[in-house]
């Protein structure tokens, strides 16, 4: 049975869809960033991101016969040894430290003409956090610590004013 495999059909046959898919990614790979629609994009995230992992385990092995078995597994799927290339020898430093998830998909306006939803899918460059989550502010467990802290604080401001008092005395002395 076919259950939940109707995934990233883009309505387009098999043997076309891994075509697209596999210039879509070499387009990614050497320029790093391309405009297309939302659903070729979607198609291309998992893609891509697997190939990016084939990079990663020849780069982390130290075995020559593995590393040319993951080349020649990336050459399979994209179909262009240029690119496979440059992944594998120049971009792979990159996502060495990521663990996963390396490409982002930006919702663009609708194209005009047949108003199709766009997107940009980028690879995100090595130093990059993401976004970052808001928490909502803690009350019951971050109140004790804050009476500590304005306890400790008050207690600090009690001492400084006689430290700072006899610091100025001394400055007058010495004038």
């Amino acid at each position: 049975m076919r259950h939940g495999n109707h995934r990233h059909q883009l309505g387009v046959k098999k043997a076309h869809r891994t075509a697209l898919v596999a210039n879509l990614a070499v387009a990614l790979l050497t320029h790093g960033r391309i405009e297309t629609t939302l659903a070729k994009a979607k198609a291309l995230r998992p893609f891509v991101e697997k190939i990016i992992t084939l990079a990663k385990k020849a780069a982390a092995t130290e075995n020559p016969a593995e590393k040319l078995h993951f080349r020649r597994l990336a050459i399979s799927r994209v179909r262009d040894p240029k690119a496979v290339a440059l992944l594998f020898d120049t971009k792979v430093q990159e996502f060495r430290d990521r663990p996963g998830g390396y490409t982002r998909i930006y919702k663009l306006i609708p194209r005009r003409g047949d108003a199709a939803s766009m997107a940009l899918i980028d690879l995100i460059e090595a130093g990059d956090e993401g976004y970052s989550s808001v928490r909502k502010k803690r009350t019951r467990k971050a109140a004790p610590r804050a009476r500590a802290a304005v306890a400790q604080a008050l207690k600090d401001s009690t001492e400084k004013p006689e430290e700072t008092s006899v610091s100025v005395d001394e400055k007058q002395a010495e004038e």
